[in-house]
């Protein structure tokens, strides 16, 4: 168990796809003015990375190492495709907005990534887990930056009112833009003062360990 923790806490934070690694900034910036539109890419993104972690990983002996960026290409887009059928069939109002954005899934370098630095290289359960968590990761600073976004740009929040005060440019890609960089810095911050704090304590822990051995060892000799 102490490895699939690893893997999910590396994907939601210490490795997170947004605010660590900058990736998908294309739907990032496209998407975070209105906080459903970013949390729907999210959920989108959760699906195909982890189904194409999943069968990917499974048929990692199989696909012959020269051709394996094109072949994981091809499966990735059957599987946007299947998921752009769906939406379009039963869920077209999150279809309309997302737009061309969920073509764009296809060559999310999110997914790319993951599929060539962990699922061809680790078993299946492992790779699920890995797409699970950077997924969910990627929905998270998705969703948390459209609510910013959404409220200060439009005044409301997952399209319900909440009052006449907005500021346009946060409704803009140059609003997208501005509280990205705000995010990532405030992350960062937190994620640095977090390590910090963790680090002196496990130096305190240690030094006290240490002179816990020393006053033993001297009152054996006396």
């Amino acid at each position: 168990m102490g490895k699939y923790k690893k893997i999910f806490l590396d994907g939601v934070i210490f490795s997170n796809p947004t605010f660590v690694l900058v990736l998908g900034t294309c739907p990032t910036l496209g998407l975070i003015s209105s906080a459903m539109s970013a949390m729907s890419m999210g959920l989108c993104i959760i699906v195909i990375l982890t189904l194409s972690n999943i069968l990917i990983s499974a048929m990692r002996k199989l696909i012959p190492n020269e051709v394996r960026i094109p072949c994981y290409i091809v499966l990735i887009a059957t599987l946007v495709t299947l998921l752009r059928m769906i939406l379009e069939k039963f869920l077209p109002d999150i279809y309309s907005a997302l737009g061309g954005f969920l073509a764009l899934i296809v060559v999310n370098c999110i997914i790319l990534g993951r599929a060539e630095a962990f699922a061809n290289k680790h078993t299946v359960p492992e790779a699920a887990m890995d797409g699970l968590a950077n997924g969910i990761g990627f929905t998270l600073a998705l969703t948390c930056m459209g609510i910013v976004c959404e409220i200060l740009g439009s005044g409301s929040l997952f399209g319900a009112h909440l009052w006449d005060f907005s500021i346009a440019l946060f409704s803009q890609p140059a609003g997208s833009f501005i509280i990205f960089g705000l995010s990532i810095a405030l992350f960062t911050k937190v994620m640095d003062s977090v390590t910090s704090a963790s680090r002196a304590k496990r130096q305190a822990e240690e030094a006290r360990r240490s002179f816990e051995a020393r006053r033993g060892k001297t009152a054996k000799e006396a």
